[in-house]
């Protein structure tokens, strides 16, 4: 007797597990890889659509990868959003049944403008000229004063730079280097998303 109980259980593990395999292959799975402009590409939250609406949402992994498990067959629209970064859409992403529909990495976030801090600005020669070619390193000022350097650019032929920052309060330090004269540095405090402009001039090597 508990022979048999014993079987019909067994029995019954064996047919939900065929039909919980049926049901995995009754649905199909999205998958690909976000690339951002600048930063990292963690964390952007990847929304499924019917239309408009919403059927499930999922974030990228570190490398900006993510995966959608158990969505019947159909057309879907993905949507993708950060703060910071510019809203991307996918629109007609066809999921058939026991297949993996994958959209390789071709979607890239830019930066949204409206949502940054730019630090704009030039060097000068201590005579007063732009100068193209500069080194000029973007540090951040902790609340120690202690900087720890985040950024880098080279000046352009007009002499102008800029960086593009996050609009969290905060206080940097740019500093500009070039042979024949001593670094020069200017701090800028950044309190929302908005150009902020500044000026260096290079001040001559003593002879």
């Amino acid at each position: 007797m508990k022979a048999g109980t014993l079987m019909l259980a067994l029995l019954a593990v064996l047919a939900l597990a065929i039909v919980a395999g049926a049901q995995d292959r009754s649905t199909g799975s999205i998958k690909g890889k976000v690339k951002v402009e600048t930063g990292t590409a963690a964390g952007v939250a990847v929304v499924v659509r019917k239309g408009e609406r919403e059927v499930t949402r999922v974030a990228t992994d570190k490398n900006g990868s993510f995966i959608i498990q158990s969505l019947p067959p159909g057309i879907y629209g993905l949507t993708f959003r950060k703060p910071g970064l510019s809203v991307g859409t996918i629109e007609s992403v066809e999921v058939k049944s026991g297949k993996t529909r994958s959209l390789g990495d071709r979607l890239v976030l830019t930066v949204d403008e409206g949502s940054i801090a730019f630090i704009r600005g030039s060097v000068f020669s201590p005579s007063g000229r732009s100068v193209p070619g500069a080194r000029v390193e973007l540090a951040k000022i902790l609340d120690d004063g202690s900087t720890k350097k985040i950024d880098g650019r080279i000046t352009t032929e007009t002499g102008s730079f800029v960086f593009r920052l996050t609009p969290e309060p905060g206080k940097y330090r740019i500093t500009a280097k070039v042979g024949g004269a001593e670094p020069a540095s200017g701090d800028v405090e950044i309190d929302g998303a908005a150009v902020y402009r500044i000026a260096i001039s290079l001040v001559a090597s003593p002879k």
